[in-house]
């Protein structure tokens, strides 16, 4: 957190830099803002500083319709359903689809398949199914440049159900077998 004086000439100046860094509690009003908040300025007695929206709110103030602080920079609900895609995606890189169904990544985020499908389509521009397989085959083909690993044991550590479905996906992308792109490496 910033000292006193440094909040207090950022929220003067209205600085962006600050947005989101802290937030600006007015004693008198009971309400707290961004720095940027266009408002006209509180005299300085009257106002604290907070670290998070969440801490003002705990100390008893409530948001500001006007720059409405909850929203800030840097704050989940600021990057809206994109928190949510992020949160998915993170999952699916740490193998949510290799075991698992969008069933129950949705319902671990919270949401429904549908919706979850919808957001995805909307930021990412794919599905869930879609990013794992993509996911999948990018971890594979690392291995097959990097490794002398088996075909299955690269299929089974790439996230892959089974050797077939390894081998389906390389046909559908690549137009080959996994086994002829590792054979180009070598020549």
């Amino acid at each position: 957190m910033f000292d006193f004086d440094t909040c207090n000439e950022a929220r003067l100046r209205r600085d962006p830099a600050y947005d989101g860094l802290f937030f600006t509690a007015v004693r008198t009003t009971g309400i707290y803002c961004r720095p940027v908040c266009p408002v006209k300025h509180p005299l300085t007695k009257n106002v604290s500083y907070y670290p998070s929206a969440a801490a003002a709110e705990r100390a008893g103030y409530r948001p500001c319709l006007r720059c409405r602080p909850e929203t800030a920079p840097f704050c989940p609900a600021w990057k809206g359903t994109r928190t949510t895609v992020e949160r998915a995606l993170k999952m699916i890189e740490s193998g949510a689809l290799d075991s698992g169904s969008v069933h129950e990544l949705a319902a671990s985020l919270g949401i429904g398949t549908r919706h979850l499908s919808r957001l995805f389509a909307r930021h990412i521009g794919a599905s869930p199914v879609q990013m794992a397989q993509t996911l999948r085959i990018g971890r594979a083909k690392r291995l097959l440049d990097e490794t002398n690993f088996h075909l299955s044991e690269i299929a089974f550590q790439a996230g892959f159900g089974s050797i077939r479905s390894f081998n389906a996906a390389f046909l559908t992308l690549y137009g080959r077998p996994p086994s002829s792109i590792r054979r180009q490496r070598i020549l």
